[in-house]
């Protein structure tokens, strides 16, 4: 997994349309190995972030829980705390 995915469903406030095309962008790039493709490649780079982010939009907005929604700094901080640990920092 791209260390810049982040997990995008329940949260509050809700995932916006931004967040899920930045981690449909990360992924295409983790895939393909381009950080900004080639003239040759940017439209078949594009389309695929178009797609991945549709696709995912569909996904997260179909998923049901009966969870409450996790708070993002709460979520933020203890990724951080887990970082620190993990790394030594």
């Amino acid at each position: 997994m791209c260390r810049n995915i982040r997990p995008l469903f329940n949260f509050d406030p809700p995932v916006t349309s931004e967040e899920i095309q930045n981690a449909s962008l990360q992924f295409v790039r983790k895939i393909s190995g381009f950080h900004k493709p080639s003239k040759a490649n940017e439209a078949a780079f594009q389309a695929a972030v178009d797609e991945i982010a549709a696709v995912s939009a569909r996904l997260i907005h179909s998923l049901e829980t009966n969870a409450p929604p996790k708070n993002r700094e709460e979520e933020a901080t203890k990724a951080k705390a887990r970082a620190a640990a993990r790394f030594g920092d």
